[in-house]
């Protein structure tokens, strides 16, 4: 969990960083412990306006591939770099046409222990066909909670963002240095 202020420092970064021609605009970018996730929008194919959804589809999706494709060396360049200064793998995405693909990013493994009532929930999940597996089952549990608490998680991590702004005023943080103390305010060893 990183703080606001560093998290705008790290988007500025993408921002000034990435060549100008490579998206439209810069989407969004999100970072964890593994990864930052950059994703921009690129220009919707012009269609005439009565195309089909399927011919819709298929504009939207061979622009996504021809962008991938273009601008692979540089985004795998801007990668390296923001690899080396941030400590994390860099993952691409992009939005065109109200469609969004992420291209290749990390999956990290999680492990877990639980309990059989929890236990039975994935089994479950994979005896109805929701999930090939255990692990399957608790991913699909995740995308459920991310898909209908996003609320909640908000203010879940802006509460996490607080409580890093209360440590850095603890005990152990540097003192201020009042702008305006003079040699009288200033402390001396005798």
């Amino acid at each position: 969990m990183i703080t606001a202020e560093q998290y705008e420092k790290l988007r500025g970064w993408f921002a000034g960083r990435l060549p100008d021609d490579l998206f439209e605009s810069l989407g969004e970018v999100t970072v964890d412990r593994e990864e930052i996730t950059v994703i921009g929008r690129v220009p919707e194919p012009r269609l005439t306006e009565n195309a089909s959804d399927a011919e819709r589809k298929a504009a939207v999706d061979s622009r996504i591939q021809e962008f991938r494709e273009r601008t692979r060396d540089a985004r795998v360049a801007v990668a390296r770099e923001a690899e080396h200064r941030f400590g994390k793998k860099v993952s691409w995405g992009v939005e065109c046409g109200g469609e969004r693909a992420l291209f290749t990013h990390v999956a990290a493994p999680v492990m877990t222990r639980l309990r059989q009532p929890q236990r039975q929930v994935l089994d479950t999940l994979i005896a109805a066909g929701v999930a090939r597996s255990r692990s399957d089952a608790l991913a699909w549990c995740v995308r459920l909670v991310e898909r209908h608490a996003d609320d909640w998680l908000t203010e879940l991590r802006d509460s996490l963002e607080h409580v890093q702004r209360v440590r850095a005023q603890g005990p152990d943080a540097p003192e201020p240095i009042a702008e305006d103390a003079g040699p009288e305010d200033t402390p001396t060893d005798g």
